[in-house]
C-alpha cells in the first residue's frame, strides 16, 4: 500500500512539473486542437477518398493467402495495446507527449499518402469489424475500402512499440505489431506494400514526434 502511494505521488509530481512547463502546456493544447480537427475531418476525408478511382496492385504474396475474417483477434490486440500505451503515458508525461505528437504526425502523413497514392481494394477483402475505429470513419455502418497506403493498423502498433520503454511492454508491442501486420494481410484489408511501408513511415514520424515532444 505504501509503495502504491509512493508511486502515485511520484506520477502526480511528474505531471505537476510537466504541466508547469510552458512549452509542455502549449504543445498539449495545440496538439489537442490539431487532433480534434483531424478526428472531426476524418469522416469527410475518407468519404472523399472512397469516391476516387484507385490503382489495383498485383500482389503475388496476397494471392497466396486465403482470405479469413480475423476481426475479433485484430480488435483485441489493437485496443489492448492502445490501453497499455495510454496507461504508461499517464504514468510518464514524456512518453505521453512522444506518443501524442507522433500519433498526430502519423495521422496527417497517412492522409497525405492515401491522397497521393489511391489504391483499389485488394481482391478478397473482408471488412474489418472494429466498432471503435469505425467512429473515425463515419459510423459502424461505414466501411472504407481505399485507405490502404500505408497500413494504419500496423503503423499504430509499431508506433506503440517504439514509444514504450519497459522491456516487457516492448516485447508485447513487437508481438502485437507482427500479429496485426499478418492479420490485415490474412483478411486482405491491405496490400503487402501497405504493411511494409508502415514500418518506414512510422519510424520517421516517431523520430519527428520525439523531437517535437522535447520540453
Amino acid at each position: 500500500m505504501e509503495e502504491q502511494m509512493e508511486v502515485s505521488q511520484t506520477i502526480a509530481l511528474a505531471w505537476k512539473e510537466a504541466w508547469s512547463d510552458h512549452t509542455f502546456k502549449v504543445k498539449i493544447i495545440a496538439g489537442s486542437i490539431i487532433l480534434s480537427s483531424i478526428v472531426i475531418g476524418m469522416p469527410f476525408f475518407f468519404a472523399h477518398i472512397e469516391q476516387k478511382h484507385g490503382m489495383p496492385i498485383n500482389d503475388r504474396l496476397l494471392q497466396l493467402i486465403p482470405s479469413i475474417d480475423v476481426s475479433i483477434a485484430t480488435f483485441i490486440v489493437i485496443w489492448s495495446m492502445v490501453a497499455l500505451v495510454l496507461v504508461r503515458g499517464m504514468q510518464d508525461p514524456l512518453l505521453f507527449m512522444v506518443f501524442f505528437c507522433s500519433f498526430i504526425l502519423q495521422s496527417l502523413s497517412r492522409m497525405l499518402t492515401i491522397t497521393l497514392l489511391p489504391l483499389e481494394a485488394p481482391a478478397g477483402l473482408i471488412p474489418l469489424k472494429d466498432p471503435i475505429s469505425s467512429l473515425f470513419y463515419g459510423g459502424s455502418e461505414v466501411f472504407i475500402t481505399k485507405d490502404h497506403f500505408y497500413s494504419g493498423h500496423t503503423s499504430l502498433q509499431f508506433l506503440i512499440f517504439l514509444c514504450l520503454t519497459k522491456k516487457t511492454d516492448r516485447i508485447f508491442g513487437l508481438i502485437a505489431t507482427i500479429l496485426v501486420g499478418c492479420f490485415v494481410l490474412i483478411q486482405h484489408v491491405h496490400y503487402t506494400i501497405d504493411v511494409l511501408f508502415a514500418f518506414v513511415f512510422t519510424w520517421m514520424v516517431y523520430k519527428m514526434g520525439k523531437w517535437l515532444a522535447a520540453y
